[in-house]
Order: C-alpha cells, then structure tokens, then sequence
C-alpha cells in the first residue's frame, strides 16, 4: 500500500486544498498527517489563505483515509471540529518488518529519540525542513510543510511505496528519493 505523508497544513485553505489534490492525484491508500492542521502559532506569520473553518471541512470529508498524530498547534478544541482522531502523540506503524514511530516532533526528534530498534523509521513534522536521513540505527523522514515551509524548501509531501520514500511539491514534482530497502 502506498502511503501520503503531510504535515503542517497550519489552516491554509488553499494549501489544504492542494494537498488533498494531490491525495488523490497519487491514489496512496492512507494520508498520513503529522500535526499541525488549523493553526498557525505565535512563531509563524498566518499562511496564505488562512482559513481554519474551510481546512476543517475538508479534511472531515475525507476523514475515513486520514491518520494524524498531535502537533505543538493543535489542541483539545480542534477535537471537538475534527470527526477523526488528532491527540495521540504518536502513532506506530508497521511497514515491511520495519517500526516505522511517526510523530509531530516537538516531543520526539533527533536529539531525543523514542524507543527504536535497529532500522526502524522516525517520521515527524514540525521543523517544516524536509528530510531523510539514514542514520547508523535509524531512519529519520520529514515532509516539510504544506503551507509554511522553511529553509527554502517547497511546500511539500512525502510517499512511502515498495520501500522508498519519495518528497515531491504539492504540484506533484519529485524533488528527492530515498530507498530504505
């Protein structure tokens, strides 16, 4: 099965929009949101099209295909909007003998790891910097942002098909693979 990986949306309309676009462009089975999802943060300046009310929307409507972990931005209230599960700090996955631990990673990084095993993949958001790092014990993956990205980056998603990690734009264009099979 193919899997969409998407964080940071911080309710930007037109890059919800977007993503959810390209959801359905990439026929993955899952999307995969790691936090994040209405609010921007005092930290952020308000991405374009800020709109909460229509994010919510639209990802209610797709609520059957949607995973999500906590970010540092979402709260018990954006619970009480959403019809699908978002307070969980973490979610585990198993993916082809690999433990694949994905968070929003304000909690769980890099420098301060949750439990792994040999090989095993960390996936968080939250630095809006993509990645993918083949680390000696591990795996650390990033998608970057969907609406506010940093470092220069595009605003962008990640795939995870037949042990490759794919970053693309949210235009569907591949900007870095990485094999972890």
């Amino acid at each position: 099965m193919k899997l969409m990986i998407a964080s940071d949306i911080h309710g930007s309309a037109r890059y919800c929009r977007e993503l959810l676009e390209a959801y359905e462009r990439e026929e993955a089975g899952r999307l995969l949101l790691l936090g994040d999802l209405l609010y921007h943060g005092p930290r952020n300046d308000l991405p374009e099209e800020y709109a909460p009310k229509e994010v919510i929307t639209m990802l209610n409507e797709k609520k059957e295909e949607l995973l999500c972990v906590r970010g540092n931005c979402d709260t018990e209230v954006d619970q009480m909007v959403l019809e699908f599960p978002i307070m969980a700090e973490y979610c585990i996955l198993f993916w082809e003998g690999r433990t694949i631990f994905a968070t929003h990673g304000h909690h769980f990084h890099e420098q301060n790891l949750p439990m792994l095993k040999q090989g095993d993949i960390l996936l968080h958001g939250h630095t809006h910097v993509p990645a993918c790092i083949e680390h000696e014990t591990y795996i650390y993956a990033n998608p970057g942002s969907v609406s506010i990205p940093k470092e220069g980056s595009p605003r962008g998603y990640m795939t995870l098909e037949n042990g490759v990690f794919i970053w693309k734009d949210l235009g569907g264009s591949i900007k870095r693979e990485f094999r972890i099979c």
